[in-house]
Parts: C-alpha cells; sequence; structure tokens
C-alpha cells in the first residue's frame, strides 16, 4: 500500500516496475462506513485502554473528525480520535495499587480458611466472591460496580475534547445546542459592535447558512467586503466574530494589503515557486491559515492590492483552496475571508443625516448610496472578483447615540482594569457625555474616542498610582467641574 504522490514518485515512472502491479485505488469511506469500521475496532481499543466507547462517543469520532480535521481522511482521524480519547481517560483513572489487592487477598482467604472452619459456609461463599473481584480488579478485567473497578466510559464530550487540542476550537462549543448559539449569534456580535445592524445581519446570515449546511460546503463560510470610513467598526466585528465563532480573538489573521502592491511582494501570499528566491519559505496566508484552518482571515485596504493578489484569491472563493509555493493544498473552508476597504468612504461620510435608524427615508435613501459607492468599487475591482464575494457590506457613519456607548464599552476596560488591582472607579454621566464629545472627530471615527480617555483618564490615574494617591481598596468618583473632567479620590 502507498499513496498516490509516492506511486508516481518511486513505481509509476519505472514502467517494467509498473507493470508488475495492478493498482487498485481505495478511496476515503462515507461516514455511515466509517461508522461502521470504528464500530467493529471498538473492542480493540476498550481493551487496550482499559475503557469502554459507547455509541454516541464512536459516532462523534467520525463526524467532528470529518467536520473538523480537514487535512487527513477517514477512518484514520476518527481512529485517531478514539485511541487518544481512550488513552486520556485511561490516565486520569487512578492506578490499582496491586500490592495493596494482594494483601487484601491473603486477609480474605484467612478469613475464609476462618469461616469454613467454624462451619459458617454462608460467610464463607461471600468471601470467596469478594477474593474473586478483589483478583479480577488485579487481572485489570474488573466489571462489577460492587467492589470492583468500575470501567471508565468514553463519551462524545471526551471526543470533543480531543478535537478542541487539536484544533483550537473549545469543546463546549462543539457540543452546545448549535440552533441556540446560532439564534444568539447576532446579539453576540452587537455586545463589541455598536450600530452597524446590516453588517452583523449579513454576517450572520453567512455563518447560520454554513452552519445548517445550506451554503456550498466547498467555499468558505462567508466572503464578506467591509466598505467605509475608518474607525466605525470593521476590524472589530472581525474580532467579535473570530472570538464568537472560534473561542478566541487571536483566530482573526490580519494581512495589511498594503505590503503586497508590487508584483513581486505577491508570492509571499502562498510562498515563492521551486526555483525562485525564497523557495522552501512559508507564505504567509497559506502557513497561517494550514496551521489554523478555523479562523477569520481580515485582508485589511484591499484596494492597495497588486492586480495578481485578486488573481490568486478567484481560487479561495470558489474553490475553498488554494496551493502554496510548495504544492501543497490548504483548505480554506473553514474560514471567514474578510476584506476591507476604504473606496467610497468619501460618499458614505457625506451621506447626511441619522444613518444608524433606518426608516422609511433612510430605505430609500440607501440604494442612490449604495449605486454610488458600488460605481467606485467597479472602476478599481474586476466584476468576476466582486461576483464572488458573499456580500457586499457598507458601514455607516457612527452618530451621536453610538458614538456615546462606544465611550461606554471602552470604558468599562479601563473599570476591569483597575478592578484588577482592587481599585474601583466610577463614571458619572457628565463625564460619559464629556468624553464623548471632546474625543469625538467625525472624520476618524471611533479611534479617537480611545485617545481622549487615554489622555483624560488612564494617564491621570497612572500618575495617582506613581503618586500613591491611589491604591489597593480605594475608589475613584469621575465627573466634570468647570468643564474639565475631575477625578475624586475616596
Amino acid at each position: 500500500a502507498t499513496t498516490l504522490d509516492e506511486y508516481r514518485k518511486h513505481i509509476e515512472k519505472d514502467a517494467a516496475l509498473e507493470r508488475r502491479f495492478q493498482p487498485v485505488t481505495v478511496d476515503e469511506p462515507s461516514i455511515d462506513d466509517a461508522i461502521t469500521i470504528l464500530t467493529g475496532l471498538r473492542d480493540r481499543y476498550a481493551e487496550h485502554h482499559k475503557v469502554d466507547y459507547t455509541d454516541e462517543a464512536i459516532t462523534a469520532a467520525v463526524e467532528l473528525s470529518a467536520r473538523y480535521i480537514g487535512d487527513r481522511f477517514l477512518p484514520d482521524k476518527a481512529i485517531d480520535l478514539i485511541d487518544q480519547a481512550g488513552a486520556r481517560l485511561s490516565l486520569r483513572t487512578p492506578n490499582v495499587d496491586e500490592d495493596a489487592l494482594r494483601q487484601r487477598i491473603v486477609e480474605l482467604e484467612e478469613a475464609k480458611e476462618k469461616a469454613v472452619a467454624d462451619e459458617e459456609y454462608e460467610r464463607a461463599s461471600g468471601l470467596r466472591d469478594e477474593i474473586n473481584t478483589v483478583q479480577s480488579r488485579l487481572d485489570g478485567n474488573a466489571d462489577a460496580p460492587d467492589g470492583g473497578a468500575e470501567i471508565q466510559k468514553v463519551t462524545a464530550e471526551h471526543i470533543a475534547e480531543v478535537v478542541s487540542r487539536a484544533t483550537g476550537i473549545p469543546a463546549s462549543q462543539m457540543t452546545q445546542a448549535e440552533k441556540e448559539r446560532l439564534r444568539g449569534l447576532e446579539d453576540e456580535l452587537h455586545r463589541r459592535v455598536v450600530g452597524q445592524d446590516d453588517a452583523v445581519r449579513a454576517i450572520a446570515r453567512s455563518v447560520r447558512r454554513s452552519r445548517t449546511g445550506m451554503s456550498d460546503p466547498d467555499r468558505p463560510v462567508g466572503s464578506f467586503l467591509f466598505l467605509g470610513p475608518t474607525g466605525v467598526g470593521k476590524t472589530e466585528l472581525a474580532k467579535a466574530l473570530a472570538a464568537s465563532l472560534f473561542g478566541d480573538e487571536s483566530k482573526m489573521l490580519r494581512l495589511d494589503m498594503s505590503e503586497f502592491g508590487e508584483r513581486h511582494t505577491v508570492s509571499r501570499l502562498v510562498g515563492a515557486p521551486p526555483g525562485y528566491v525564497g523557495y522552501g519559505e512559508a507564505g504567509q496566508l497559506t502557513e497561517q491559515v494550514r496551521r489554523n484552518p478555523y479562523s477569520v482571515i481580515l485582508l485589511d485596504e484591499i484596494e492597495k492590492a497588486h492586480p495578481d493578489v485578486f488573481n490568486t484569491l478567484l481560487q479561495v472563493l470558489d474553490d475553498g483552496r488554494l496551493t502554496d509555493g510548495q504544492g501543497r493544498t490548504v483548505d480554506f473552508k473553514n474560514t471567514v475571508l474578510i476584506m476591507t476597504s476604504n473606496l467610497g468612504s468619501d460618499i458614505i461620510s457625506s451621506k447626511s443625516g441619522a444613518l444608524g435608524f433606518v426608516t422609511g427615508n433612510a430605505e430609500a435613501a440607501e440604494k442612490p448610496l449604495r449605486d454610488r459607492v458600488m460605481a467606485r468599487l467597479r472602476e478599481s475591482m474586476r466584476p468576476e472578483f466582486l461576483n464572488r464575494i458573499d456580500e457586499i457590506v457598507i458601514f455607516r457613519k457612527l452618530d451621536d447615540g453610538q458614538l456615546h456607548r462606544i465611550t461606554d464599552l471602552l470604558l468599562e476596560d479601563s473599570r476591569k482594569r483597575l478592578e484588577s488591582k482592587g481599585i474601583e472607579i466610577v463614571f458619572s454621566d457628565d463625564a460619559v457625555d464629556w468624553i464623548a464629545e471632546n474625543g469625538h472627530q467625525p472624520e476618524f471615527g471611533a479611534r479617537p474616542l480611545r485617545r481622549s480617555i487615554q489622555r483624560a483618564v488612564d494617564d491621570r490615574i497612572a500618575d495617582l498610582i506613581l503618586d500613591d494617591v491611589l491604591a489597593e481598596g480605594s475608589r475613584v468618583q469621575v465627573g466634570v467641574a468647570d468643564d474639565e473632567l475631575d477625578l475624586v479620590v475616596t
């Protein structure tokens, strides 16, 4: 038995050797066939690890490996799961103290002999059964719950735990009710992203389609182009999605596409081909996805990339895969691809009115705005690229109410940092209004708010800590006095 690659490398090119063999291609089994195979192997692994496997564990091993382990094949990857799960559970089970068991058998034998001598045959019979039970524990074949070692059962949760260690996805996210989590996805994203209802809905729709099997399984989970001015939440939504879907913000891969504006830099995405300088070095995009196949990919300022980059991305958008410079196929089917662009941001920024609220007039005004933005987009990007994107999402300019809510979220971060030091800080409504108003710069969105908080609050708190004015157990009341932010320590 050999792989196709090794067959071509060592056998196929030697005609004299090849004609002496009859190739038999063995395809990957289906889900049902793989479950049948693992059911047949169950007793062998159960005996080896001294555990038992539930039917749910066997089914979970096949289904979870098929869903979450894309670079290997059934039944091999499912067999590895039940093997690892059995080994982990076996190691958790307390080891039997053999010396203690042997001593117990000696004591029971003496007690049995005494019972026989005293003609207490019923008691002797009970002692004999107990001796057999302890002996079976010593032999590692115990299955009696009364006095014997109870065999541990490998469940679907144990399988999910092994998959979690391999993929980095929390096991709880795989075993909890999928419907419930998907229904609450929009609320989860809105906890971090203020406004931008259309963008959040578009993301949630795409994820639901993928999770319910209504989207093409051979394409990424979703592909989006985010348009809008700076500081309106494009990057924050990508981070929130990574945390919600894959359990951690670190599951977001960010590439600044301005670094790929020249033709010779394009190969850095997938790695240089053989014969070129840099061959053997990992591609910045393909290697990251190969190591973290469950991630959100953020391609920032996509309009600054060289046209050849768009040709490379066509394969990802169409087939959910990409071949790197070393000929390895990288699977993008479990990624969410998000591209951002500032194209048309001047049109969006000049749009007047409360864009964060959908009214009848706002809906009527939305189409002309979108048409103008799309016209600008088509001037820079080819139709075949735009047509492969699931949704083009326009991020609206933030209004005063939304900026106020963002200020609250940012101040909550400061509260948590001080809380970890045992210091309580309370912001009055006037203080929040003052920070939102003084940090508001319409052309830069919400980003100036963070700088405003750093200058007006964080820097002053740092000085108070260094001057020993603030210590564990202190309380800071932040208000406004004489049109300035006022900090009172109690």
